[in-house]
């Protein structure tokens, strides 16, 4: 009985000493983006993109109005093969639009994502260099916005995935490893 209680005192030490050297941090990535000097120039690219954009759109608009004007002050004399003729120019205009405004969104989205893509990788180093360097094991995001990450930081050593694996009765492939989970793209 004294030797089941000593294990027992045993294992509660060891657990609880394993415990105590695992530290858990956290992040506020929004916070981190909001107060990097690169935003500020960030958002001043991606709203000049959007300006240019916006202007083009414009002019399409424009081009169509006018052709619309035109249009519905032909006379009523004109062939219906003139304006038949110019009904199919204002419906591929119409589709140019819608086009073009599909476009646009696709341009500013990829232009944010190809701006925001060396913050991200800056953003996850620091993190991952704090977190070394300060003992770390996990590091969380504080922040849970739509497509943000939970884990920004996760110290390799505490990975049970081929423990799972194992346990499932699967044998990973040797090319097949577990990495720390990096800062999400949003």
């Amino acid at each position: 009985m004294r030797t089941t209680l000593l294990l027992i005192l045993l294992g509660c030490f060891a657990f609880a000493t394993q415990a105590q050297t695992q530290k858990i941090g956290y992040a506020d990535t929004e916070y981190i983006f909001s107060q990097m000097p690169e935003m500020k120039q960030l958002e001043n690219d991606l709203k000049t993109h959007g300006t240019q954009l916006e202007n083009q759109l414009k002019a399409k608009y424009q081009e169509y109005q006018t052709k619309l004007t035109a249009y519905n002050n032909m006379p009523a004399t004109t062939p219906d093969a003139i304006k038949k003729d110019k009904e199919t120019e204002l419906a591929q205009l119409q589709e140019n639009i819608q086009k073009f405004q599909q476009d646009a969104q696709a341009s500013i989205q990829k232009k944010q994502t190809d701006l925001m893509e060396p913050l991200y990788a800056k953003v996850h180093k620091a993190i991952e260099e704090v977190a070394k360097e300060n003992a770390y094991s996990f590091v969380i995001n504080s922040q849970l916005g739509a497509g943000a990450d939970v884990l920004l930081y996760n110290d390799e050593n505490y990975d049970i995935s081929k423990l799972v694996l194992k346990k499932m009765g699967v044998t990973p492939s040797a090319t097949a490893s577990p990495t720390t989970t990096p800062v999400k793209k949003n």
